[in-house]
């Protein structure tokens, strides 16, 4: 079990110097490599002297290194321990909007009935949809609205757990225009792997040309990789195709998130 002083969640949450190397790190980073100290000294609420004591201290320990008066680069250890403690923060977010908020919210879902305000309704997910049923259900709350079958409705005092399954994620690498792009892709067997999938992506030029050329529309293309992540939280079946250089970076975050995935090879043998 990771010790609070080591747990980068502890870190950020209970620290607010820790909180504040977190901001500076993630300013650094959007703004690189020209830094104003004076703009993050008032994003922050701190004073430009703090700000250039923080960044100095960065520098220090080799998660920042510069190029001269303003001008820093977050290193690849910097990058690293942004992405620690962002993974840690997004993973308590999800267990508050999960598993707490749900408490206290209005949930909306699909009326499966004609439903009375007040009823007790079951909810349950199915193909990534929420819906409201007279039925009993796992988890149950009360209708705050009439609604007729088919219509968005609204579920308070949600209680148990929605029952679903996460959906699995099949990775296809597809190489880079300058590897070959699409033309080294094997249309059968992208064909194979897309068969069963209920959400269909693709992350690269090279990889929406070859879903084309396999006579398949691509579901999502913009925003693709979260996109997939929650598809398949929602529990749908999920394939994409993803250039080789976004590949490992795409693998890394299904980790992070606890998502199964496949990885399939399309370049014939």
């Amino acid at each position: 079990m990771t010790e609070p002083s080591e747990d980068p969640l502890y870190i950020i949450l209970r620290s607010k110097r820790e909180a504040t190397r977190f901001q500076i790190l993630v300013e650094i980073a959007e703004h690189q490599p020209a830094v104003r100290q004076q703009e993050i000294a008032g994003k922050l609420g701190v004073t430009p002297q703090a700000v250039s004591e923080y960044i100095r201290e960065l520098v220090d320990e080799g998660l920042v290194t510069t190029h001269g008066r303003g001008r820093y680069e977050v290193t690849k250890s910097g990058v690293e321990w942004v992405l620690r403690h962002a993974e840690a923060l997004e993973s308590y977010a999800r267990h508050i909007t999960r598993d707490i908020i749900q408490q206290v919210a209005v949930w909306t879902a699909i009326a499966e009935d004609d439903i009375r305000e007040g009823d007790t309704v079951g909810v349950f997910m199915q193909k990534g949809w929420l819906y409201a049923t007279e039925r009993e259900q796992s988890a149950m709350g009360v209708a705050t609205m009439d609604a007729m079958a088919g219509e968005d409705l609204g579920v308070a005092r949600l209680n148990g757990i929605i029952e679903h399954k996460e959906g699995a994620v099949h990775v296809c690498k597809v190489p880079r225009v300058e590897h070959g792009g699409s033309r080294m892709v094997d249309l059968d067997l992208l064909r194979d792997v897309v068969r069963d999938a209920e959400a269909v992506a693709a992350v690269g030029l090279e990889s929406y040309v070859a879903l084309k050329k396999a006579g398949i529309e691509p579901d999502m293309f913009f925003g693709a990789r979260e996109g997939v992540i929650e598809a398949a939280f929602h529990g749908l079946e999920c394939a994409i195709l993803i250039v080789d250089e976004e590949f490992t970076d795409f693998l890394k975050r299904l980790e992070t998130v606890g998502l199964a995935y496949t990885i399939h090879d399309l370049i014939p043998s």
